[in-house]
């Protein structure tokens, strides 16, 4: 018996793909006998078997046995069409019984072609409803059943839903107008004086309030961490909240040396980081189904013990940082929606307005910084509609209980998961990390093309998440204690060199998931913001403290590595372009190839790539290891990229290949740069900035996060 069609056919009714198999698709050639889950097509003297035993259809059509003998060859065959049905979509194998009779490929191409016109790809968008009459509950539960079901079940899970909601309508919004997003940043056109010198530091006067801070935030998840070290570094914050402050949808993980530089910032100490933690386990997986792989690309287990293995508690973290802030003297106004931002050559203005009571608040300070994430009207309006190149749209819920005993044990974790192929034009990937006592955190995700016509959608993806987290891991959903919900969009930008995306304009600059700060295999922002804290914190506090804020000085200030916009490629063949229709094996056998090799190497080279610290090196002989274990590999990406990608990958390549020769050529700059710094700052403090943000790239930019000390 051999495998010769398997296709992913993108509805979740495999009922209705069997019947229509049954009794409206025509084969053209053969006998089509009625079988459970499809079709047996038979040849000539089986059917006339079936038929004298009284089974077969009437009006018998041509036979395969018609065709082989008109080609001089009596031999007889069979082919077994059968449908299944899992991760809430169909799928559909053609077999065959001894050898390839002729008219086989008509009957296949027949087949893929009538599958695709009876079940095309379908983009649902949620319902446009009114609140002001009926609640979320109640607006949603005809189109999304199971995710109002267990959102009941949840505390405060009317308020959460209302936010996927209002998430998912802001991301489409943002896709679907990006040569046109709303304008929410003014600049105000003023006459500069000629041969005007930068600024001193110093107190700007405002016409908005008596108190002009020196940083506004916007955006209070991310944004409290930074805002709270600048604040302890001296400089009067405020931040901005959309949300009741400390209010997450996201649970965050991270491993025992990157949380250390929040020890070394001076923001936590030792003793606190610990009881942020809460839960550490032995290990974690990363392993895609391989069930439909050719053998070449199945793979063993990839463990990761160091990577993601610390869970914190994020609601304390924010908490906690929440109150360093305060008490370095900033504040923090929640429930304040962002309206808009003027920007003058002193100062800049935030409009807002206080939702509770509708209120607007109008504050200015010497730079705001945009924290909003990947729902950020600012990121789109910087970058004119190329604010993000992928996303992920992530779902998830915290679970305090109701697994049974021996389905998880919660001193392990799972990195990256897969337990099915592509999933109506996705490939859905979980993650599961055990919190404190027996909370277990689960995420489904997918990577993500921006497309207008496709976003990506949380309520969709929600619904799959409640409908196969059994499949995933066996559970009684009913059983289950929902704690709260995890969701969000986590934005990628492919970079091809550290300048081709704006994260600022005068007075104003982004950092985190708004700034497409990501890592592209976990796509964490919050990992690559606690990573590149100490460089970010540094150069900010060199800017402000000589009023370089100009978009020319500010743009220097970006977490921008070049060792990550080479592995940029590898996350686009994680994605399905909209319109494409691919084999459905296709992703979990690229990314099982190259976890599988990955699983080869010893620990410490798995984690340096998963947390971007992959040198020049290390990633050249991965990718050529890669290749030659799996010839077909880069056919397959190749497959679905175009060539303007390609372009733009080489450019990546090229520049990395430019920055890791310059890091070893020019490895003592940073420490010569500390040694001048006492001279040169004072004297030329703009290019101190620019010599401290080369210094920075030549070793964060590198993956090489350290602290740049004098030798």
């Amino acid at each position: 018996m051999q495998e010769i069609l398997y296709l992913e056919v993108p509805t979740p009714d495999a009922a209705a793909v069997c019947t229509w198999l049954q009794h409206e698709f025509d084969p053209e050639i053969g006998e089509k006998i009625i079988t459970p889950d499809g079709f047996r097509l038979l040849s000539n003297a089986t059917a006339a078997e079936v038929l004298l035993s009284g089974t077969a259809n009437a009006n018998p059509k041509p036979t395969f046995a018609d065709a082989n003998s008109r080609n001089g060859n009596s031999r007889s065959t069979e082919l077994s069409t059968f449908v299944w049905s899992v991760q809430r979509t169909t799928y559909l194998k053609v077999f065959r019984l001894e050898d390839a009779p002729a008219g086989e490929r008509k009957f296949l191409e027949t087949l893929n072609l009538a599958v695709r016109n009876k079940f095309p790809d379908r983009y649902p968008e949620p319902p446009v409803i009114d609140l002001s009459n009926q609640s979320i509950f109640e607006a949603l539960a005809p189109y999304y059943p199971l995710t109002v079901k267990y959102f009941q079940k949840m505390p405060k899970g009317e308020y959460d839903l209302q936010r996927v909601y209002w998430w998912e309508q802001r991301w489409r919004e943002n896709t679907r107008n990006p040569q046109k997003p709303k304008q929410v940043v003014f600049l105000k056109e003023e006459e500069k004086e000629e041969g005007r010198g930068e600024k001193k530091a110093g107190t700007v006067s405002s016409d908005a309030g008596d108190t002009v801070y020196d940083l506004i935030y916007i955006g209070g998840a991310l944004g409290v961490i930074h805002a709270a070290v600048m604040a302890k570094l001296g400089y009067r914050v405020l931040l901005l909240e959309r949300m009741p402050f400390g209010r997450m949808n996201r649970e965050w993980n991270i491993s025992r040396d990157e949380i250390q530089s929040l020890i070394d910032l001076g923001l936590f100490t030792a003793a606190e980081i610990e009881t942020l933690i809460a839960r550490e386990y032995k290990d974690g997986y990363c392993k895609f189904f391989d069930a439909n792989n050719p053998p070449v690309a199945k793979a063993e287990i990839l463990h990761t013990p160091k990577v993601l293995n610390i869970a914190l508690d994020s609601d304390k973290l924010v908490y906690l940082a929440g109150v360093k802030l305060t008490e370095a003297g900033g504040e923090i106004w929640d429930e304040t929606e962002f309206i808009r931002a003027d920007i003058e050559s002193e100062k800049v203005i935030v409009q807002g307005c206080h939702l509770p009571t509708k209120t607007d608040r109008t504050v200015s300070g010497r730079l705001l910084v945009d924290a909003m994430g990947s729902a950020s009207p600012i990121a789109w309006q910087l970058n004119e509609g190329r604010a993000f190149d992928s996303v992920c749209p992530t779902v998830g819920g915290v679970i305090d209980g109701g697994i049974e005993p021996g389905v998880w044990d919660s001193d392990y974790g799972d990195v990256l998961w897969s337990h099915g192929d592509i999933s109506r034009g996705r490939q859905l990937i979980w993650e599961l990390f055990p919190g404190a006592g027996g909370e277990l955190t689960i995420y489904l995700f997918h990577y993500h093309q921006v497309n207008p016509e496709n976003p990506g959608s949380l309520l969709e993806l929600y619904e799959d998440f409640f409908a196969i987290l059994p499949e995933y891991r066996r559970c009684d959903l009913d059983k289950l204690v929902w704690k709260k919900p995890t969701f969000g969009y986590i934005p990628g930008h492919f970079s091809s060199s550290s300048q081709d995306r704006a994260v600022a304009v005068d007075r104003l600059i982004a950092i985190g998931d708004a700034a497409s700060l990501q890592s592209p295999l976990v796509f964490t922002g919050f990992g690559s913001l606690i990573r590149n804290l100490f460089r970010l914190t540094d150069l900010l506090d060199t800017a402000l403290k000589h009023n370089l804020l100009s978009a020319k000085h500010l743009n220097q200030i970006r977490a921008y590595q070049s060792n990550i916009s080479v592995t940029w490629l590898f996350s686009k063949g994680m994605m399905v372009p909209t319109g494409r229709t691919l084999p459905p094996q296709r992703i979990n056998s690229m990314l099982n190839t190259f976890f599988g090799l990955l699983a080869e190497e010893e620990l410490a080279v798995a984690e340096t790539f998963i947390k971007d610290k992959a040198d020049w090196l290390t990633f050249n002989r991965l990718a050529i290891k890669a290749a030659g274990k799996n010839p077909s590999l880069l056919l397959w990406i190749l497959d679905f990229v175009t060539f303007r990608d390609i372009l733009r990958w080489l450019g990546s390549y090229f520049n990395f290949t430019l920055l890791a020769l310059a890091s070893f050529l020019f490895g003592w700059l940073p420490s010569f740069a500390r040694r001048i710094q006492p001279w040169l700052e004072p004297r030329y403090p703009a290019v101190w900035l620019r010599l401290l943000a080369t210094s920075y790239a030549l070793t964060y930019g590198m993956g090489k996060g350290k602290k740049i000390v004098s030798s």
